[in-house]
């Protein structure tokens, strides 16, 4: 996580969820019909280190019908919830993954009228920080201020 200038913010707390591999929440309101996953549970908690850095390890999750009209699907995305020096002091944004066919069909990613905004929410393929024969990696920059700040569902005036 990093500020205006580009400086890390230590000790922020990040929680994210996200639908399973099949596109299915794990909550009693999806009426989805993909199987729950017993194995997983949809959600986390994570701070971020000293030097603004975060990770955790997940499935990636599966695209899921929006019901907004006929053939409408919701790319592969996670939520993210991060939290200042109170909970009061909350934003929330998505991350989608490069490369996604569904990113340019997205409802939701159609209110956003700057297109580098949009751009800001897509993490790419990180190589470097994959764990060979086991794992991909995604990075996802989240920027609290400035004219890169990461677009925030709850804080849309900007910053």
């Amino acid at each position: 996580m990093l500020d205006e200038n580009g400086r890390g913010v230590p000790n922020t707390l990040l929680e994210f969820w996200q639908a399973n591999a099949g596109g299915r929440y794990r909550h009693r309101n999806d009426t989805y019909f993909a199987p729950i996953d017993p194995n997983f549970g949809g959600c986390g908690r994570t701070i971020t280190d000293e030097t603004g850095y975060y990770t955790f390890r997940t499935i990636k999750p599966g695209a899921y019908p929006f019901r907004n009209y006929v053939n409408s699907w919701r790319p592969a995305h996670i939520h993210f919830s991060l939290f200042g020096s109170g909970f009061a002091q909350r934003l929330i944004t998505q991350m989608y993954f490069e490369g996604d066919p569904l990113i340019p069909h997205d409802q939701i990613i159609a209110t956003i009228p700057d297109p580098a905004a949009v751009q800001r929410l897509i993490a790419p393929l990180d190589l470097n920080a994959a764990v060979p024969l086991d794992s991909l990696a995604y990075r996802f920059d989240i920027v609290l201020r400035g004219r890169r700040q990461t677009f925030f569902e709850n804080k849309r005036q900007g910053s």
